[in-house]
Order: structure tokens, then C-alpha cells, then sequence
């Protein structure tokens, strides 16, 4: 028997007893070795840095990871799920400089390259337990014991194998480039790092003059906003098809040059100036002006520095129309430069700024200082040189360093690259391979950038990180690029162990030229070059499991956030061209990010958002899981962080879910303990279902379980939840609640039986389909559900979890689309009759006379009658009538124009178009849904164009009250008889003796007396109780009896509660026959009553001992009591012992024999039957001739 379950639950501790569940039976790891020989379904976890805890970002990707993995299983597939850990780089570095005070290259050449990676190896899983603990709490499954780390030898020898490919087909080389650069990490970054972290910032906006050599009276006008890069200028550049103009400056007599176009960027009001020329800006090529500074004067000599080039990367967009060019500190400066000799690809570089961002000695006025700190004084100076012609400040958006928080600069740096420039078309056919959710960031965002594909730096001037594999002579003509342990080790003749810096640094491999030693150049890989090798390092492919590695790529699955679209997506895509020409991957959801409840970033510094840890504490790790893939975030749109969210998951979704299913166990305790009924769920019973409520909710549940499979195909984890918030609904507000009485037996015990299998069927269904999105509360109910399982089912397979279940097939046969449209529109008719009680201020529990349904369509009328006994009781009224014929109630058709259709088409005649479709007579609406079409001021509308309402005229005296939803008319009649009044009132007092029932935490089945009065006894309420008592003890199934209350009265609750201007008072108390007199035989002389009585035995097999009456199959009965008070009927005396053992609301018949063949009639004469034994039977029933216990029963009237 399963166990029935409390009125409350605490989520978040049910889920700690599910973890130690988890943890006893080993049930990941029984899911893996259950599923070995199925087909594979491959997954790749791109790997987080564990210097820091996880955030909410990491919680929503590894949710989402979850939740597909564990659907794969669970769809038949074996899903190996092993964790990675990214342990180089950057991130690891940056906290040992902050901890060391490292501030440069020379700090850690003073340390040693082997003391300094021993420290970065000592914090590298500094929060690896703390990543397991919550990783495991928020229900992910994944393999810690079998992951794979980026620092281990292993997973760095692939990496090495990646690279020699690449060098080996000519896509690795060395170059010199401008990118961004790091000056807190002394390191570049890629362009896709770079673009990570961009913030609003305030810089310098000045215009400096370059006096021309020909004129010096005539001046270049120059724009920046980085001043630092002024001592470095070697070029200015204009845009060769654009006007520029020589103008004074009338106040002061200056003449400058600059674009037509940007001339209010310097001054005010045309008056300001006087225009002398005008040019196109190919005029001015090659012109030469005067250094700003003397630092590198000689490249006018040397190279030709110091002259106008021109270029159409300058626009007319800011500053000047004049560009400064400092070539080694721009992108597009070195790409002019270079392309007119100024520089060259071998050249010594002209950049005076060191690693950390400092100036170096060339630049003798500002040595040793930041580049940023020495703008003011770099202004100041130019100011007091005359060349300052204008000074401001510019609000921009520019890159930060993603690790450091400081902003970066751009740089030239010598760096190894990957070609990938030509490879863009192959990316980009190879992109199109995959399935990405949401669609447009691949088409979009990752295409765009894919078509602007730009080489790639792979190199970092670092320690912590996987060596490049290449050995070179020192002239720099031969290279040797490893591509093995095995063939480092055979090369250099020492045994190798580890491939970090400290170990491999100082091994040297012969020349085959003639060149002496080849060394190890310095540079590390950039760790985005790691994690774009996962797929193959993470199984040591090729020097292990090739045919496993082979048989799995590309990978079934990743997902990561939209950040990562020019990060880890980017990276994967580029290693897989080059080396497979394949995708690596062949599905990706790509998630949004996770903002504060404000719309800011989420700061620990600021703590604007809760505790993940809480947040799970207080919740759980379900509503937590829910909450997250319901929301725009799995769409890659950003989600403002909520906590009141997280909590109305529980209240909306699975506070019903597990009412259903507490409500299911407590009905099955109930009709085993009450009506002997032994449930076990067999799926063919579901078949027999004939109850439109039954089919329409199994129908339902069918279409769910197709639409989850549907929608999870398709990755579409966000259309699940509100489909399962609308399944929850159906289940609770309109399955449940329309079946109450056959739930609870008075429907007989065969409806009880369906009602229960089709509940159970609902519920187990929901459970399984479930699971992969709740894996807690889904384990917690399957608990309890799999001991009402029919045992054939248990045989099958192991039934341990929930999650050892293969998802459920659809039923197809028990879909229904009519029942579907019938509920539905029973559902319609509902709601709207809800309005307008709630308008009228007139509760459900008070009957009404009539409700009327007007459509126009036959069918759907004859579907509310198939259904109207459901709306009747919903409703609570007594006659439902359906009519096509609308004037008969004062009923109108009218149209309203659709706004946003007409609106856009119509544009200025809408207004008046509008106010005639308003005019439209009942007549003439008819017609146009006759004909579908219709003219209007002259313009032909159509079916779509206009919406069809109903009207009601009915007027102030009408007894109907109507409401339509633009396609049904309801009338509600609200004028009540008395009769229905008074049986309002004694639902009212039904409610409060129920809600009494509940604050003790009585269940259903205990048994109780209930004791009532009214105070004083001249109030309506006194009359309403005492006329509707046998209304209130059916609706109760429990005895009511007026005070005052015998003194064998255990009370349980006591409660006063004022009710339509009187007092009620309530006893609750244990039934009289739980004090009852136990005989060991049947009553002798001695202990006969002085009164009449008769002797009951029950005959119905199968009902449970329990306390109380039910406990016995034997009891005495008084048919008076005092003498002369005789019971007033058969009818009564049957009620009596339905209420002694129990079985209120069933079938019960008494007779004279065992045999059963002879029924007490009516007609009898009740006297007549005085220390008798009479045999009570359930209806259908066979007899048993077991006898039990007494019970001594007092009937008082």
C-alpha cells in the first residue's frame, strides 16, 4: 500500500531525501550501466574555470545540459555526461599575480617558471568541492570521477596532436599583429576575448595640428581619443572621394584643413570661419607635415614617414575627416602604413609601450609612465607647443579585459596564428549543418561573424598553460613541430612525465640542418585553443579510443551561453573545419544571460541578486530548474533574475501537481479502507474508460506526452513549461474537481474504480514525461506511485527510480480531438458563468435556476449537451437550455473592426471605416458570415478583417445576466428561489465545518461526529441547518448532530464562527464507536438492552480493520432510544448502518439470512425485528460468514 501523504510538503528537504536515494542506490551510474549496449547519444560539457563558484549562468547551461541528457536516456540512447575542467590561462594566472604581487614577466623569471606553476597547480580546483556540491544539488547529473582537466599530460599531448595537423597542412605561421591587449595580464587577447566585456567609459577628445611643410601657416586638423598614442605618429589619413576645405578661423586667423563635412565638429556657427579651398581628399596625398614629437623624427628620412595617406576606412561619421596613424597601435594604421612602405613586415617596431603598459625609454618625457595616465600630461604638453587646437571628452563604448576589469589597449605583438581568413566559406557551409536554438544567432550573429573571419592568434607570452609544440634554430629558418610525447621523447632522448613549461622548456632537439640546437619557442596556447580541442583531448583521440571517438563525432548535443558564440561555438567550428572539415557539433541551444532583478549585470560587490544556494534552500533545485527554462533566457534573450519567481513555480505548478496526487492516495486509502476495494494500476483498465472527463483527461495527458517528445526533438526546452502549467490545471481545477463524488465512492464503486485508474494513469504518465525537468519531485511522487504498480509491470525491468524508466509512448488510440473540443468548450462555458457570478457577487455554493447557451453552430450546442451535466454541477445550477435563436433572449450580433489589420491597411480612412463596421445592423453581421466578405465605405473586408461579438439588450428587469467571449453567449438566471438560498446557506455551513476538518488535519476516512448550534435559535441559520441536516451529513459522510454534546465525547476541534447574523459553534469528535463494548460472542441475557434492538453483521468481503465501527463486522443497533422512540424507517435504519460501518454513499440493503435471499422491506414492522440479526451487504456483493467483534452502537434522534 503506498503511504498517504501529508497535507504540506517542504520541497527543498523532500530533495535532500531524494539525493540520499540517489546516493544509496548509485542511480547515475545504474542508469549508465543499464543503458551500455543502447545507441549513443554524444554530449560535449564545454569546461568551466574553477577559481570561482558557480553563478547563475553556470546553473541555467548546466540545467539545460541536464535536462537533454537525462530526456536522451530516457528516450533509449546511452548518454555518457563527464565533467571538464578549464585549469589554464588567465583566470588561474591573474589570481597568483594578485596574490604574489607579480607584476611583470621579470617577477616570475626572478621566481622560476617551476615555483610559479607549482602555485598556479595549488589553486587551480581551489573550488572544485564547492562546484561538485552544488552541481550535484541542483540535480545534474555528470561523471566527476571520470572528467577530464586540461592540465593533465594527456589531454595536452591531443592538444599538440591538433596543432601539428594544422602546421602540417600551412595553416601556422608567425606574424606580427595589432590586438587587443592586456596590460593587467601582460598578454594579447583574441578578438572574440576582446569583444567580451565592453563598458561605457569617458576618454579625452582632442584635435591637434600637423603644420604642412610646404605651408607652415596651413595645418593638417587631426581627431583621437587615445593622446598616448601621439608620440608613436608616423601618418595622418584621409578619405580620397570625400571634400575637404581650407578654412580660417576668424577670431583667431589660423587656417587649417579638414572634411567639409565635419567642420561643426570644431566650430560653432558658420560665421565662425571662413572657407579659402575646397579639395577632394586625394589632393592631399602624400603631402608631408612636421613630427609632433621628436621621438622617431628619422622615419622621415629612413621610410617616409610624416606624410598624408589616404584610405576609405575614414568616414564622415567623427572627428576631423582626418585620421592620426600610429601603426603599431592600430589595426588599420598598420594596414595602411604598410601597404605605403611606411613600415614593414620585418622592420624593428616602432612601439614604446612594454607589457604592462608603460612607456618605454624612446619616449624620454613620459618614461616608466601608464599609456592612460600620461594622456593629461601629453595634452598639456601639446598645449603649451601650440599644437592643441580643441580639448573635450567623448562618452564611448570600449573594450575591458574580461579577467582584469582594466581597459585594454591595442598593440602590435609578435604571435603564432592559425590561418582561417580563407577558410570562411567552409565555416560557414559547415555552420549550416547544425541546429541551433534560437535559429537566428546562427544565422545572424555567428554567420556575420564567420563571414568577417580573421586569423587567429593562438599564442600567449604566459607560464600556466599547454606549451606550442615547435622547436626552432636561432636564426629562426628551420622549425620542428611536435606532435607527441613519443616523438618529444625519441627527438630529444629524455623521458617526459609532463608537458607544463618547467618540464619541456629546457629539452632541446639536434638540427637536421646544420643549425646547431633547436629551443622551445616561449608562448603557451591560448586557452580557447584548449577548449576548442576538448572533443578530441578529453578522450586522448588519437592515441586512445579512436574508434569510440570516431563512431561519436560530431557531438549529438552542446549548449553554452551567447557569449560564448565568438568564444567556445567559434573555436570548436574552426579546429573541426581544419582538421575534418565537419561540424562539431550536430544540435546547440545557446542561452541568454541571467541579469539582476534591475537589469544590471550581477555583482557580488554590489549584491543584487540572492544566493543561488539560498534561493535552492528555500525552493529547491526543481523550482529553480523550471523557473529558468521557463523564460526568455533559453531563447538567448536576457532574463532579470527574480526570486518571486522561483516561488510561484511552487505556487502555480507543483503545489497542484502534488495536491493530485495526494488527493489520488487519500482516495485510494479511502475506497480500500471504506469499500474493500484493493487498487492496483493495470494500463488496460485505462482502456475501458467511458467517462468523457476520463477520456478527455487521459486524451489530454496523450497530447502532452506527444508534444513534450515533439518540442524536445526540436530542442525547444521553453515550450514545455507553460504546456505542463496548462496540464496541471486541467488536472486539478477541472478533472479532478468535476469528479470529486466519483473519486469518493458515491458514484458506486466501479465509477471509483475508473476515476482512480484513470488518475493514477494521468499522474504516473506526467511523472515519467517529467522527470529530465524535475527530477526530485518526479523521484518523490514515483516513490509512492510504483507500490500501486501491477506487479507484471515490476518484472519487466528494474523499477528502482523513476529515472531507470524509458519515456512513456504515446497512446494514440486514447487521443480524442472531439472530447478535446467538447471539454473545451464546456471549459468556455464555465469561465464565463464564473464572471458573471463574480459580477452578480453570487458564490458558487448557491444554486441557480438556469443557465442558457446561444451559438450559432448546432454542434457546438449539441457538445455542451453531451457535457451539460458537468456544467450544471461547476456552475450550480439547475437547467442548462441551448438556443440558435438569439433574438428570442434580446441577443445581437455586432462587429468590431480588427485594429491592427485594418488599422495598418486603411491608415487615414480607418477611423471612419471603423465607425461604420460599429453600425453594421444584426442583419447585415448575418450576411457577412453568410458570404464571408463585405463593402464598407468602399473598401472590400473579409473574413479576417472583422471580429463577431454578441450584444445583449436585454434590459434592467431581464432575470438573465450574460457574458460572451466573442464567440459564445451565456445567460446566467440570477434569480434564485428560497429553496436555493437555504441550500447555499448549508453549502456555506458544509464549507466551514470542512475547513474545521482540515485545521485539525483530519483525513477523509477518520471517523468523527460533527455537533452544531446555532445561536440563537430564532436566526434563519438555526431552520436552514435542521431542515438540510441529511444534505450536510451526505456532503460531510459523517455523522451531524445537534448539542449538546454526550459526555463520552472525545472532542477533537472546537470552533465559533459568526454566519449570517448568528453564531455558529462546531464540535468535532471521535466517533462514539471508537468507545465501543467488545463481546466475545453474541449478547447474552444478562446484557441484553432494556430497549429494542437488532444485531448487524456486515457481509461485504474485503473491508480493512480500521477504528471504530468499521473495525468490526459485527455491531447492536437500537431501533429506540428512549423506549418508545422508535427509528422511523427502513430508509433510516439502512443510513444508520451505512454510518455504523462506515459506508456512506454505497449501496447497502439489509436482509434476514446470511443467505441474503431475504431483504428487510419497507413495509416491515420495525418492532417486529427486535434482537434479530440483520445482514448488511453492499450492493453486488457476495455474503461471508465471518463474525467479529461487537459493537455497541447508541442511535439518539
Amino acid at each position: 500500500m503506498a503511504d498517504a501523504s501529508s497535507d504540506s510538503i517542504n520541497f527543498p528537504k523532500a530533495e535532500e531525501e531524494i539525493l540520499e536515494l540517489w546516493e544509496k542506490l548509485d542511480v547515475f551510474k545504474s542508469c549508465l550501466k543499464q543503458s551500455k549496449n543502447k545507441p549513443r547519444f554524444s554530449f560535449y560539457d564545454g569546461p568551466p574555470f574553477a577559481t570561482g563558484l558557480p553563478h547563475y549562468g553556470h546553473i541555467l547551461a548546466g540545467t539545460i545540459k541536464d535536462i537533454v541528457t537525462r530526456f536522451a536516456h530516457q528516450s533509449g540512447f546511452h548518454v555518457e555526461r563527464r565533467f571538464g575542467w578549464d585549469t589554464h590561462g588567465l583566470p588561474v594566472e591573474f589570481e597568483i599575480d594578485k596574490t604574489l604581487g607579480i607584476k611583470g614577466p621579470q617577477d616570475v623569471a626572478r621566481m622560476g617558471i617551476d615555483k610559479y606553476n607549482d602555485e598556479c597547480r595549488k589553486i587551480v580546483m581551489r573550488y572544485a568541492d564547492d562546484w561538485k556540491y552544488i552541481v550535484n544539488r541542483m540535480g545534474r547529473w555528470i561523471d566527476f570521477d571520470n572528467d577530464y582537466k586540461t592540465l593533465y599530460p594527456w589531454f595536452m599531448e591531443s592538444i599538440w596532436w591538433v596543432f601539428k595537423q594544422l602546421y602540417d597542412k600551412g595553416l601556422v605561421y608567425r606574424g606580427f599583429k595589432v590586438m587587443p591587449f592586456s596590460t593587467a595580464c601582460t598578454t594579447p587577447l583574441s578578438n572574440f576575448e576582446s569583444g567580451q566585456n565592453y563598458k561605457e567609459v569617458v576618454d579625452p577628445a582632442v584635435m591637434v595640428s600637423f603644420p604642412l611643410d610646404e605651408d607652415p601657416s596651413v595645418s593638417m586638423i587631426a581627431w583621437t581619443t587615445t593622446p598616448w598614442t601621439l608620440p608613436s605618429n608616423l601618418s595622418l589619413c584621409v578619405n580620397p572621394v570625400l571634400e575637404y576645405v581650407k578654412v580660417r578661423e576668424n577670431a583667431s586667423g589660423k587656417v587649417y584643413i579638414m572634411m567639409e563635412a565635419r567642420l561643426l565638429a570644431l566650430f560653432k556657427k558658420a560665421e565662425d570661419y571662413t572657407v579659402l579651398a575646397k579639395f577632394s581628399g586625394r589632393d592631399l596625398k602624400d603631402k608631408s607635415y612636421a613630427p609632433l614629437f621628436p621621438y622617431f623624427a628619422h622615419m622621415k628620412v629612413e621610410r617616409g614617414a610624416f606624410r598624408i595617406l589616404c584610405d576609405d576606412y575614414v568616414t564622415a561619421e567623427s572627428g576631423t575627416g582626418v585620421v592620426h596613424q600610429a601603426p603599431y597601435f592600430g589595426e588599420d594604421d598598420y594596414r595602411v602604413c604598410l601597404a605605403n612602405g611606411i613600415i614593414t613586415k620585418d622592420m624593428q617596431m616602432i612601439c614604446p609601450v612594454d607589457d604592462s603598459g608603460c612607456f618605454t625609454h624612446e619616449v624620454v618625457d613620459f618614461e616608466g609612465m601608464y599609456v592612460k595616465d600620461a594622456d593629461k600630461l601629453i595634452v598639456k604638453k601639446l598645449k603649451q607647443e601650440d599644437r592643441l587646437v580643441h580639448q573635450s571628452t567623448v562618452k564611448h563604448s570600449y573594450p575591458f579585459c574580461w579577467r582584469s576589469e582594466t581597459p585594454l589597449i591595442y598593440r602590435a605583438v609578435p604571435s603564432w596564428f592559425i590561418r582561417v581568413e580563407h577558410l570562411s566559406e567552409q565555416l560557414l557551409k559547415n555552420n549550416q549543418q547544425t541546429y541551433w536554438v534560437p535559429d537566428f544567432v546562427k544565422e545572424r550573429r555567428f554567420a556575420n561573424w564567420l563571414r568577417e573571419a580573421r586569423d587567429w592568434a593562438v599564442s600567449r607570452n604566459r607560464y600556466w598553460g599547454t606549451p606550442i609544440p615547435l622547436w626552432v634554430s636561432d636564426d629562426g629558418e628551420e622549425v620542428v613541430c611536435v606532435g607527441s610525447i613519443e616523438e618529444l621523447e625519441r627527438l630529444s632522448g629524455s623521458k617526459i612525465d609532463d608537458l607544463h613549461r618547467e618540464s619541456v622548456d629546457d629539452l632541446t632537439i639536434a638540427s637536421r640542418c646544420g643549425k646547431g640546437t633547436l629551443r622551445r619557442v616561449s608562448e603557451v596556447f591560448d586557452c580557447w585553443f584548449e577548449s576548442g580541442s576538448m572533443p578530441y583531448a578529453q578522450m586522448h583521440y588519437p592515441f586512445e579510443n579512436k574508434k569510440e571517438f570516431e563512431d561519436s563525432f560530431p557531438a549529438d548535443f552542446i549548449a553554452e551561453g551567447i557569449d560564448q558564440t565568438r568564444g567556445w561555438f567559434y573555436t570548436l567550428l574552426v579546429l573541426s573545419t581544419t582538421l575534418f572539415d565537419r561540424p562539431p557539433f550536430k544540435n546547440l541551444i545557446v542561452n541568454g544571460l541571467v541579469l539582476a532583478a534591475d537589469g544590471q549585470k550581477m555583482s557580488k560587490r554590489k549584491k543584487n541578486y540572492p544566493d543561488p544556494l539560498t534561493v535552492v534552500r528555500k525552493y529547491g533545485a526543481d523550482a529553480l530548474r523550471l523557473y529558468l527554462i521557463n523564460s526568455p533566457v533559453v531563447r538567448a534573450e536576457s532574463l532579470r533574475f527574480k526570486e518571486d519567481g522561483v516561488r510561484d513555480v511552487l505556487k502555480d505548478v507543483f503545489l497542484p501537481w502534488y495536491n493530485a496526487y495526494r488527493f489520488l492516495l487519500q482516495n485510494i486509502q479511502r475506497a480500500q479502507k471504506v469499500d474493500g476495494l484493493r487498487f492496483v494500476y493495470k494500463p488496460s483498465e485505462v482502456d475501458k474508460a467511458s467517462n468523457v472527463m476520463d477520456r478527455w483527461i487521459l486524451s489530454f495527458t496523450q497530447s502532452l506526452v506527444l508534444f513534450v517528445r515533439r518540442e524536445m526533438a526540436a530542442y525547444r526546452l521553453y515550450t514545455v513549461v507553460p504546456w505542463l502549467v496548462k496540464f496541471v490545471d486541467n488536472l486539478t481545477n477541472w478533472y479532478v474537481r468535476s469528479n470529486r463524488k466519483r473519486f469518493k465512492g458515491e458514484a458506486g464503486l466501479e465509477e471509483c474504480h475508473q476515476a482512480l485508474q484513470t488518475l493514477f494513469s494521468v499522474l504516473f504518465d506526467m511523472v515519467v514525461i517529467m522527470a529530465p525537468f524535475t527530477p526530485f519531485l518526479t523521484e518523490h511522487l514515483y516513490q509512492n506511485l510504483c507500490k500501486l504498480l501491477d506487479p507484471e509491470m515490476l518484472k519487466e525491468q528494474d523499477m528502482g527510480s523513476v529515472h531507470y524508466l524509458m519515456l512513456p509512448q504515446p497512446r494514440e488510440a486514447l487521443i480524442d480531438s472531439v472530447i478535446e473540443r467538447k471539454v473545451a468548450r464546456m471549459q468556455a462555458l464555465i469561465e464565463l458563468g464564473r464572471v458573471v457570478r463574480d459580477r452578480k457577487t453570487l458564490p458558487t455554493k448557491y444554486p441557480l435556476p438556469e443557465v442558457v447557451v446561444i451559438h450559432k453552430d448546432q454542434q457546438y450546442l449539441d457538445d455542451v449537451v453531451d457535457v451539460q451535466a458537468y456544467v450544471l454541477e461547476e456552475l450550480n445550477v439547475r437547467l442548462l437550455t441551448t438556443s440558435r435563436d438569439k433574438e428570442k433572449y434580446g441577443v445581437q450580433l455586432r462587429a468590431e473592426p480588427d485594429h491592427k489589420v485594418l488599422g495598418a491597411r486603411l491608415k487615414g480612412d480607418f477611423k471612419p471605416v471603423m465607425a461604420a463596421i460599429q453600425a453594421l445592423s444584426d442583419s447585415q453581421v448575418e450576411d457577412f458570415l453568410k458570404s464571408k466578405d463585405i463593402e464598407v465605405l468602399g473598401h472590400k473586408l473579409a473574413e479576417n478583417d472583422l471580429r463577431i461579438m454578441y450584444s445583449f439588450t436585454g434590459g434592467s428587469t431581464s432575470k438573465y445576466e450574460a457574458h460572451s467571449d466573442d464567440d459564445v453567449l451565456v445567460l446566467l438566471d440570477v434569480t434564485p428561489s428560497q429553496a436555493m438560498i437555504d441550500e447555499g446557506v448549508a453549502r456555506e455551513v458544509v464549507n466551514r465545518i470542512q475547513k474545521l476538518r482540515k485545521k485539525a488535519k483530519l483525513l477523509p476516512t477518520d471517523d468523527i461526529t460533527v455537533y452544531c448550534d446555532v445561536m440563537p435559535k430564532t436566526e434563519e441559520l438555526h431552520r436552514v441547518v435542521e431542515q438540510h441536516t441529511d444534505y450536510i451529513e451526505t456532503a460531510l459522510k459523517q455523522p451531524l448532530r445537534p448539542y449538546p454534546i454526550p459526555f463520552i465525547g472525545d472532542i477533537i476541534i472546537k470552533e465559533k464562527t459568526e454566519m449570517k447574523g448568528a453564531t455558529l459553534e462546531m464540535t468535532v469528535v471521535k466517533r462514539q464507536v471508537d468507545h465501543h463494548l467488545h463481546y466475545p460472542a453474541a449478547p447474552t441475557d444478562d446484557s441484553t438492552p432494556v430497549v429494542c434492538f437488532v444485531n448487524l453483521h456486515l457481509c461485504t468481503p474485503g473491508v480493512p480493520a480500521a477504528p471504530g465501527a468499521a473495525a468490526s463486522r459485527d455491531a447492536l443497533l437500537f431501533l429506540e432510544n428512549p423506549r418508545g422512540d422508535v427509528v422511523s424507517s427502513v430508509a433510516e435504519l439502512v443510513q444508520q448502518a451505512s454510518v455504523i460501518f462506515s459506508l456512506n454513499g454505497t449501496a447497502v440493503k439489509l436482509y434476514k439470512s446470511a443467505e441474503l435471499t431475504e431483504e428487510v422491506l419497507p413495509s416491515v414492522d420495525l418492532l417486529s425485528l427486535n434482537s434479530l440479526t440483520l445482514y448488511a451487504s453492499v450492493a453486488g456483493r457476495p455474503p461471508t460468514s465471518a463474525h467479529g467483534n461487537y459493537i455497541l452502537h447508541c442511535w439518539q434522534t
